[in-house]
């Protein structure tokens, strides 16, 4: 059974006379009788009684006519969506995002993004670096905000932006006030200094420790938090020394405010990614996400280096 063959029944019906339902199908009376004939074959019922002049529809041919519609509506509706989702009118894009980078960074792509696709819904998952990993490679989210190295193999991503990554230290600490404040501070001049960290299972936490470790000396970790606003009021405050992401640092949403300091060359910084698993189909509202994000990310450099 072919779908022409339902829509060549429903034209029949409708007609009621084979010739002018050929006409309106634009084929030949002969190839449209082949048809039905062929359909009634593998139905193994007569669905049109025909007379001399007009056709009726058997008793079969009712019923048959009845689920044909639905049939054809169906399609004609899947086809609908289909073009919807096409032309990006509609979609679902799910989203994972590390929450420390997501909430600097998300506000600026999610509303760009609604702007220019209102119809396409996003869902926002927001957890650990290490939980979003596993996440996304399960096929839990379409797409994830993340920052390399990646440990699960079986993701691919994208890169979307660099981040350069500051030194953030109390107000009143000896290098707020020094030379290295213009000139870049050397990770090794931290080696004594208490550091207040993020909980483990966050990827910044690991890239903090690693820079640490590649200037030689494992870092001293006095406290620990799941929020970077959180380790960044404890600095202000006088608790110890942190490392930040230069977008996070100029985000001034407190009053104790630590003092930000580049670091020295070569100037340390983390790969921004959207990652997603191998061999995932990506929808075309997938596909419009990641470039919004690139846009967005473009601009916000371009900004940040006006």
């Amino acid at each position: 059974m072919e779908l022409r063959q339902l829509l060549y029944t429903l034209k029949i019906a409708e007609e009621k006379n084979f010739s002018r339902a050929a006409d309106k199908l634009h084929i030949a009376q002969p190839s449209l009788s082949q048809q039905l004939s062929k359909l009634e074959q593998e139905l193994g019922v007569k669905l049109f009684q025909r007379n001399t002049s007009t056709v009726e529809l058997t008793y079969a041919g009712a019923s048959f006519i009845q689920h044909a519609q639905k049939i054809m509506d169906a399609v004609a509706q899947l086809r609908q969506e289909m073009d919807d989702i096409s032309q990006l009118r509609a979609g679902r894009v799910v989203v994972g995002s590390m929450p420390i980078t997501g909430s600097h960074l998300l506000p600026y792509v999610l509303p760009a993004f609604k702007d220019a696709y209102p119809d396409i819904e996003i869902t926002l998952l927001e957890d650990t670096s290490l939980n979003l990993e596993k996440l996304t490679a399960g096929g839990g989210t379409d797409l994830s905000l993340l920052s390399l190295p990646l440990q699960e193999p079986t993701l691919a991503y994208e890169p979307i932006g660099e981040e350069i990554i500051d030194l953030a230290v109390p107000p009143n600490h000896r290098l707020a006030s020094s030379g290295e404040a213009r000139s870049g501070v050397k990770l090794e001049q931290l080696r004594d200094e208490p550091f207040i960290v993020l909980k483990k299972g966050q990827g910044f936490r690991k890239l903090t420790v690693d820079l640490c470790r590649g200037a030689g000396f494992e870092p001293n970790v006095v406290f620990e938090s799941n929020n970077i606003e959180t380790v960044q009021s404890l600095v202000a405050a006088g608790m110890g020394i942190t490392l930040v992401p230069r977008f996070i640092a100029r985000a001034k949403r407190s009053e104790l405010i630590p003092a930000y300091l580049p670091l020295a060359e070569p100037v340390p910084s983390r790969t921004l990614v959207i990652a997603y698993r191998k061999g995932r189909y990506l929808s075309k509202a997938a596909e419009a996400f990641i470039d919004t994000f690139k846009a967005t990310m473009e601009q916000r450099d371009a900004a940040y280096n006006s």
